[in-house]
């Protein structure tokens, strides 16, 4: 890497999971809150910056260019460019990576970069059959066309499309994500007491971690009506391994092992991170908590997305000639406990290793002391344009408080893909 990228402070929400209703913030609501009290206690003022960039899966049709939106609302001037990435579950990954690669290449010095994403606010959709009805009846103009086209209409065309679900679904293998974690359960031997173990654990750690007071990353969210949003809401202390064995599976109903219990939740969120180069450190008297030292995406087979964060974090390892347990701490974001799982075993396994990796053999075991400290997304949530950003940030977080020096963040990404970033802290 050119030169040093610096992570000067990072924020975010609560991540709050979605109740089978609209939320109450939108995803530009979730940003603008996190990135305004960010903002604040920074010795720049927002129109400093030189741009934002903010990951979104899903943003609603009157924010397309989200990141354009939260920009102008956080008081950013008419002069800050605004701008918006995707790339599925990694989008606020990608977004610090576009920041970073925009700082090497001397086209930005301080840059506010994250990722936001209110899937309890993913849109239905009207059916094919429904939009060619209601084609057909805007076309009609005679009151007898129109009472043939109603002859024509059916019930079933209201039946709404979940547009969420669209989302989750593979469009190459047309396979929801959950069924993609299946398939890595069955490759890999991974039983359902795995699958429920680990997210127990995920649960524990969370409260365990909120108790001790170890998510200071987060700023608190106010609703219109003044109620106050502190911290994540997900977790549930009777998660344990036997309550979740109690679970259907959800993705296969017949065969399957993922459950609802032991995979992320669907949730509401938001985080950011600011990026700046040295130059910009000395210009604003900037005190760096940390430094992106290496960043990689890597491309598998869509069937086998989960296993993206081993093929994006083993060149990094190798670049730097790191082990597995050289590394102080890791966050792998927890789609699903059977993902996870998988990662952990694909390492550990001569042949995948040599056949996929091009290795000369396994990595080994990963010390799971260092990994997901504080709990992760079974437990907290993973809303999709988030996570990226958040697992680096809690990352750092992690290496200050445990006096560590370096970490991976890794994530797994719907299409067959993976993403992750070597943090230093400083």
């Amino acid at each position: 890497m050119n030169q040093p990228v610096y992570i000067i402070d990072g924020a975010r929400t609560p991540f709050l999971k979605s109740r089978n209703t609209p939320g109450p913030f939108a995803a530009s609501d979730l940003a603008t809150a996190a990135g305004s009290a960010l903002l604040s206690r920074q010795r720049f003022a927002p129109d400093q910056l030189d741009e934002v960039i903010l990951g979104c899966a899903s943003p609603s049709p009157d924010e397309v260019n989200i990141g354009r939106v939260v920009a102008l609302r956080m008081g950013c001037g008419l002069k800050v460019p605004g701008w918006t990435v995707m790339r599925n579950c990694a989008s606020g990954m990608q977004a610090l990576d576009s920041a970073l690669i925009n700082i090497q290449a001397g086209r930005s010095e301080l840059v506010l970069a994250g990722g936001s994403d209110a899937l309890s606010r993913a849109p239905l959709l009207l059916s094919d059959a429904m939009v060619r009805w209601l084609s057909g009846w805007y076309a009609t103009k005679t009151v007898g066309q129109k009472v043939a086209a109603l002859r024509r209409f059916k019930l079933g065309y209201l039946a709404p499309v979940i547009g969420i679900m669209k989302g989750l679904t593979d469009p190459i293998v047309g396979q929801l994500m959950g069924q993609t974690a299946e398939n890595l359960a069955w490759k890999f031997g991974i039983t359902r007491e795995d699958m429920d173990e680990f997210a127990a654990r995920s649960h524990q750690r969370v409260i365990a971690a909120q108790a001790a007071g170890h998510f200071d990353e987060i700023v608190p969210l106010i609703d219109r009506d003044g109620k106050v949003y502190a911290q994540d809401d997900g977790m549930r202390a009777d998660s344990t391994a036997a309550n979740l064995a109690k679970l259907r599976p959800f993705f296969d109903k017949r065969y399957g092992k993922v459950t609802a219990g032991n995979s992320s939740q669907i949730t509401d969120g938001a985080a950011w991170l600011i990026l700046a180069s040295e130059a910009a450190v000395e210009k604003h008297g900037l005190e760096p908590i940390g430094k992106i030292a290496d960043s990689q995406w890597a491309g598998l087979a869509p069937d086998q997305m989960g296993l993206g964060p081993v093929h994006a974090a083993t060149p990094i390892l190798q670049r730097h000639g790191l082990g597995l347990n050289d590394l102080d701490a890791w966050e792998i974001n927890e789609a699903f406990a059977a993902q996870v799982i998988a990662c952990l075993r694909a390492w550990n396994d001569d042949d995948y290793c040599r056949n996929e990796l091009g290795l000369d053999g396994a990595l080994g075991a990963l010390d799971e002391a260092r990994l997901n400290v504080d709990g992760g997304a079974v437990a907290q949530g993973h809303p999709v344009g988030a996570s990226g950003a958040r697992i680096v940030l809690h990352l750092l977080n992690v290496l200050r408080r445990n006096g560590g020096k370096r970490g991976i963040a890794s994530i797994c990404i719907g299409g067959g893909q993976g993403g992750a970033m070597l943090v230093e802290a400083l």
